[in-house]
């Protein structure tokens, strides 16, 4: 249909644009055809899917892997190496907010079913203050919300979900 259309509109603008004097009849051509091609794409698709939402900013996630190896290196005794057994005993996610420079303005707990691991996630974070600075992602407010997960292999041991491989199978 593209094809068509450009086509039978090709002789008229060499028309067109001789009688207006158009130094460059390619130029309007090619002007008139991406337009055409513009008008045909929305009658063809009058309904394109818009973005369910915006993309995460560029960088997060790394962000989020430098504050997970922070908190680690911030809490030795707390971190589990290997693999995770197949059936964890605890799953935390925290909401954490902070500011450009990387002080720690809020920390709570967005979901969790174990009070205790809730207590060592919540202080596994209020330990390893500042976290680092989250550079350009807190420019437009001064701060940056994020969620990690903590993933307890026991009753005091955990992997950060940023940081963590595959689990055993069952």
């Amino acid at each position: 249909m593209n094809t068509i259309i450009r086509l039978s509109l090709v002789p008229i603008l060499v028309i067109l644009a001789g009688l207006s004097g158009c130094a460059s009849v390619k130029t309007a051509a090619t002007t008139v055809g991406s337009s055409i091609e513009r008008v045909a794409e929305r009658i063809v698709h009058p309904f394109s899917p818009a973005p369910a939402s915006r993309p995460a900013p560029a960088g997060l996630d790394n962000y989020k892997t430098q504050v997970a190896q922070h908190v680690v290196r911030h809490n030795p005794g707390h971190s589990y190496e290997g693999q995770l057994p197949a059936m964890l005993p605890a799953i935390v996610v925290l909401e954490i907010t902070v500011d450009e420079n990387g002080q720690l303005t809020n920390v709570q707990v967005q979901r969790s079913r174990d009070p205790g691991a809730s207590q060592v996630a919540l202080a596994a974070v209020r330990r390893s203050t500042p976290l680092p600075r989250p550079q350009r992602l807190a420019l437009a407010t001064g701060r940056l919300t994020f969620s990690e997960t903590f993933l307890f292999a026991d009753r005091e041991r955990y992997q950060l979900r940023s940081l963590a491989g595959p689990q055993a199978a069952e």
